[in-house]
C-alpha cells in the first residue's frame, strides 16, 4: 500500500521508480551497516535541502530492506534496485503490503494536491500497521516530507513514534527539520544529507536526459541550483532562470519600467497551473531577503537586518492568508514584490 503518485517535475523520475542515486555514499553505507547489524533505529530522520535525493534514498533503502528480510544475509552495500523483482514491481505499482508512502494527497473535488499532509493520511498508517504482513517483513512508512504534516497529523504521527508497532520503520524526510515538532525529532535518528557537488549534479541531470548545455546557461544553473536536482529542473524546464532575471530587474530597477516588470512577472506567476514556479519564486524571494539580512548584520546594521528577517515571516503570512481566503493572487504577488524592493 504505497502511494507513489506524488507530483513529479517535468524531466524527473518518481523516487519510487528511480534506480540511480548520485552522491550520499556515506549515508548509504550507514544505512546498510545499521540494518545488517540489527541496529537500525525504528525512525530515521533524513534531512537536507529539497531535491538532493532524500526520497530516492528512502525508497532505495526500503527496497533493500524488503528484498532482504534477513539482515545478516543482506549485501554489504545498497545496490541499485532491480525494477524486475517482485519487491520493486510492488513498490512501483503501489501494491506493496510492507511499504506506505505518505505525502500530500490529491483533493478529490479540485483534482489538485492539498497544501498539507492531513490526519486522515496518518490514519492510513494506523490501518497499515493493523494488517498482518504476509511475508513477515519490516513494515516501512515513508513520510515525504514531514514538513508538510499539519498540526493534527504531526501529533498523530508522534503518538505512533512514541509506541511503534513491532517491526515498524519510519523514514521521515525533511527539508527544514527546525520546523518539525521537537518531540518528533527527538524520537528519530538523524541522517543529514548534503547538496550534490557539481559533478554529482551533472551526472544526475544527465541520467534524467537533462544534460547541461555548456556556456553561460550551465554556469547559471550550477550556481543557482545549489546542488539540488529539482531546483535545476525548475531553472531549466519551468522558466526559473527567466523568473530570477525578471526579479533582479525589478529589485534594481527604477520608475515606470520597474512597475511594468512587476506586473509582467505577477501575471506569469498568477497564471493557471503555475504552482511549481510560484513556489520556486517565493523560495527565491525568501533566500534573497535572508541574504540581504545576513549582509546587513555583517555590516553591523542590526536594525535593518532584523527588519529584513521579519519580512520573510510577513511574506509567508501574506501567502497563507491569500490562500486561505482565496484572495487575488496577482495583488498578493505585487505586494510581495513591493516589499522585496523596499527591503
Amino acid at each position: 500500500m504505497s502511494d507513489t503518485n506524488a507530483q513529479v517535475l517535468d524531466g524527473a523520475i518518481s523516487p519510487a521508480a528511480n534506480t540511480a542515486l548520485f552522491g550520499h555514499v556515506d549515508a548509504q553505507a550507514f544505512l546498510a551497516r545499521s540494518y545488517r547489524t540489527g541496529k537500525s533505529h525504528h525512525a530515521i530522520l533524513i534531512e537536507g535541502p529539497e531535491g538532493i535525493g532524500k526520497a530516492t534514498l528512502a525508497f532505495r533503502f526500503a527496497n533493500y530492506v524488503l528484498s532482504h528480510p534477513d539482515p545478516g544475509a543482506a549485501p554489504v552495500s545498497i545496490p541499485d534496485p532491480d525494477p524486475l523483482t517482485p519487491v520493486s514491481r510492488q513498490i512501483l505499482s503501489g501494491a506493496s503490503h510492507n511499504l506506505l508512502h505518505l505525502s500530500r494527497p490529491v483533493d478529490d473535488k479540485t483534482g489538485k494536491v492539498k497544501s498539507a499532509i492531513t490526519v486522515d493520511e496518518v490514519r492510513r498508517a494506523g490501518h497499515f500497521f493493523s494488517q498482518t504482513s504476509g511475508t513477515g517483513n519490516r513494515r516501512i512508512v515513508i513520510i515525504d516530507p514531514a514538513d508538510d504534516l499539519n498540526r493534527n497529523a504531526a501529533n498523530a504521527i508522534l503518538k505512533i513514534l512514541e509506541e511503534p508497532p513491532r517491526g515498524a520503520m519510519f523514514l521521515v524526510l525533511s527539508h527544514a527539520p527546525g520546523k518539525l515538532l521537537p518531540t518528533i525529532r527527538s524520537r528519530c535518528q538523524t541522517l543529514k544529507l548534503s547538496p550534490l557537488d557539481d559533478n554529482e549534479l551533472t551526472q544526475a541531470l544527465s541520467a534524467l536526459g537533462q544534460p547541461l548545455d555548456g556556456g553561460k546557461t550551465e554556469e547559471a544553473v550550477r550556481e543557482l541550483a545549489k546542488g539540488s536536482v529539482s531546483r535545476a529542473l525548475k531553472l531549466m524546464n519551468y522558466g526559473g532562470l527567466d523568473i530570477i532575471a525578471a526579479f533582479d530587474e525589478i529589485v534594481t530597477g527604477q520608475g515606470p519600467s520597474a512597475r511594468k516588470a512587476m506586473h509582467r512577472l505577477a501575471d506569469v506567476l498568477s497564471g493557471k497551473d503555475s504552482e511549481v514556479i510560484f513556489t520556486f519564486f517565493l523560495e527565491h524571494v525568501s533566500d534573497h531577503i535572508v541574504e540581504q539580512a545576513r549582509s546587513a548584520a555583517m555590516q553591523g546594521q542590526l536594525a535593518i537586518a532584523d527588519r529584513r528577517a521579519k519580512l520573510v515571516s510577513e511574506i509567508v503570512e501574506k501567502i497563507t492568508i491569500s490562500t486561505a481566503y482565496n484572495l487575488d493572487k496577482k495583488q498578493t504577488l505585487l505586494s510581495i514584490l513591493e516589499a522585496a524592493r523596499a527591503a
